[in-house]
């Protein structure tokens, strides 16, 4: 059987699971729709919390990015994981004490103010939005592949399931689908591994093939990959280009962006009590280190097979299927530069982004590209995005491998943007229409207006995914950026501080987002007339900004709420009650 059509059948039958337990676990209150009434085990909570958090950037783009930015991409592994236990110790169960439905909800009521919470809804939805865009695009990604259809087509499918599961069972329904696509995504993420880690060094862990012997060849992978690299051009894999500011900067903002996220932290609202909080968060951390334990081995892996396989390779004779299929759907370009019918990858980028055809054939067989520059060696691209899902056809594994693969790719991407898509729709009818705008809002009405906000939502992703802003983990990236310095630091404050009031709070999240906004939005969109790297600040990147967003918010806070209004003694009083160190008991509600 090809890998078409089990890719077709794995898929297919992954989505009538997840429309199915949608259906089964259909929310009846808000209660089930905002935090699937609360009583979730820590297990099954730590396992949806996982997926949740395990999006189509870990899934797809970060072992890509590792495996073309070699050390630098090491940022990415360390401040997502760090960021997760920052979260789980620091924030989690204080949080969950608190008892209420939502992050604009704590900061609405920490900070008394409707003003905070508006400020609060509005930071989420910018950091919602701009991260669903890169899991949209990672669905699209993998459907227009292994299913042969074109990426927005693909996009729109992802839109229709999440469109059950989401809109139709809202937390609840979101929470179970999220136990089974993690158990899809991790068996297909590890399965290719093993695989892979066998066939290059015989180990079955690939959590140790970076130091194991690639081969017959006396050199470790790591060894290997580096003198590989260096015979080509490129710098060796295991040093960074980085500065070390800019490295330290992503790690931070990756970190604090990561604990600041609002759709993992609503997971941690889904269990019966705060024991239970602090248990699914070490679950949780268990089912994500299996991932990203795994992750360095195959980005290193994969490029070492990547340049083994295809440089060199005559294009019309030895060049692998699976390079002229990628191609085909524009995430894999070939120009012939020398007229050799030789691929020759080497340094440099040969065209400015992605492959744009021109629906001609050129004389080595190739597809002629519109923006393919005649300088340089280099004569490939290679989207970053692709990695993962390729490595089984890299390796040459069986069909099913592929298809897993495919379906893995699939859950990871849906299981985050349904929850990022259900943390706007909460936010929309629960902090802005019943918490804000019209409290007389019935039960019923709120959840009729829960389910369109996620219409709207579902609707606002697809365009993104269409319209991506770069690679799947770059777009992440910033939305975590965008979280350090908007919600982190007043959350942070709002648990730990009894003197930031509620206008300290407001000027810091605004102070911090705007900056952060503006300075991404000059430095990767080309605002303001764009810029250089030789005009960063501090010589941080766009996807470090977000760190020193966080310190204008914190100063900000401190500093406005130094000369305004002291914080009222029973809000002191809550500030005290939720630091209590309790792990027993139900959480108090309000």
């Amino acid at each position: 059987m090809s890998a078409e059509i089990l890719t077709y059948i794995f898929v297919g039958l992954s989505f009538a699971l997840y429309i199915g337990i949608a259906i089964w676990s259909r929310a009846g209150s808000t209660k089930e729709f905002y935090v699937a009434g609360g009583g979730v085990h820590p297990v099954a909570n730590g396992m949806a919390t996982a997926a949740d958090w395990m999006s189509a950037a870990s899934f797809i783009s970060m072992a890509g990015i590792i495996a073309f930015a070699g050390y630098d991409g090491s940022v990415f592994l360390m401040g997502w994981t760090g960021g997760y236990v920052l979260l789980a110790l620091l924030l989690a169960p204080y949080l969950r004490k608190f008892g209420q439905f939502t992050v604009p909800d704590f900061l609405g009521e920490r900070y008394y103010s409707k003003a905070a919470r508006v400020v609060a809804v509005l930071c989420l939805i910018v950091i919602s939005f701009t991260y669903v865009a890169g899991q949209m695009r990672g669905v699209g990604v993998v459907f227009s592949r292994f299913l042969d259809v074109p990426i927005n087509t693909g996009v729109v499918i992802g839109m229709t399931v999440v469109f059950f599961y989401a809109v139709l069972g809202g937390m609840k329904g979101i929470t179970y689908t999220q136990v089974a696509q993690y158990c899809v995504l991790i068996f297909a993420y590890l399965v290719p591994a093993v695989f892979i880690s066998l066939l290059v060094t015989g180990n079955p862990l690939p959590q140790f093939a970076l130091g194991a012997e690639a081969g017959d060849t006396g050199q470790t992978v790591l060894q290997r990959l580096d003198s590989t690299l260096v015979d080509l051009g490129f710098a060796p894999y295991t040093e960074g280009s980085k500065a070390t500011i800019d490295m330290f900067a992503i790690t931070l903002a990756l970190m604090v962006g990561t604990a600041g996220l609002p759709h993992v932290i609503v997971r941690f609202f889904t269990v019966p009590k705060v024991s239970d909080a602090r248990k699914s968060a070490g679950w949780a951390l268990v089912f994500i280190a299996l991932l990203y334990t795994t992750a360095p081995a195959v980005g290193a892996l994969a490029r070492l097979n990547f340049v083994e396989t295809v440089n060199e390779t005559s294009y019309a004779e030895d060049t692998p299927d699976w390079v002229k299929s990628w191609e085909g759907i524009g995430l894999i370009g070939w120009q012939d530069k020398n007229g050799d019918g030789r691929v020759q990858y080497a340094v440099g980028a040969p065209f400015e982004g992605a492959p744009s055809f021109t629906g001609e054939i050129g004389a080595s067989g190739e597809r002629l590209l519109s923006n393919a520059p005649t300088g340089g060696a280099n004569e490939i691209y290679v989207d970053r995005d692709i990695m993962v899902l390729a490595n089984p056809e890299i390796a040459n594994l069986p069909a099913w491998v592929i298809a897993l693969v495919a379906a893995g790719g699939i859950a990871a991407a849906l299981s985050t943007a349904a929850g990022l898509l259900l943390v706007i729709s909460t936010s929309v009818s629960h902090d802005l229409l019943k918490k804000t705008f019209k409290p007389d809002l019935t039960e019923k009405n709120e959840l009729m207006a829960a389910r369109g906000a996620a219409v709207f939502a579902v609707l606002v992703a697809g365009y993104f995914g269409i319209n991506p802003p770069g690679f799947v983990a770059q777009v992440v990236a910033l939305a975590f950026g965008l979280a350090a310095c908007s919600l982190f630091p007043a959350i942070v404050m709002g648990i730990f501080s009894r003197r930031v009031n509620k206008e300290g709070a407001i000027f810091g999240m605004l102070s911090g987002l705007i900056f952060t906004v503006l300075y991404i939005g000059r430095f990767r969109f080309g605002w303001f007339g764009g810029g250089s790297e030789e005009d960063w600040l501090f010589g941080i990147s766009p996807e470090g900004i977000g760190a020193v967003g966080m310190a204008l918010n914190f100063a900000v806070a401190f500093g406005v709420s130094r000369f305004t209004k002291a914080v009222p003694e029973e809000t002191v009083a809550l500030v005290e009650r939720i630091r209590v160190p309790s792990g027993a008991g139900a959480a108090h509600a309000h």
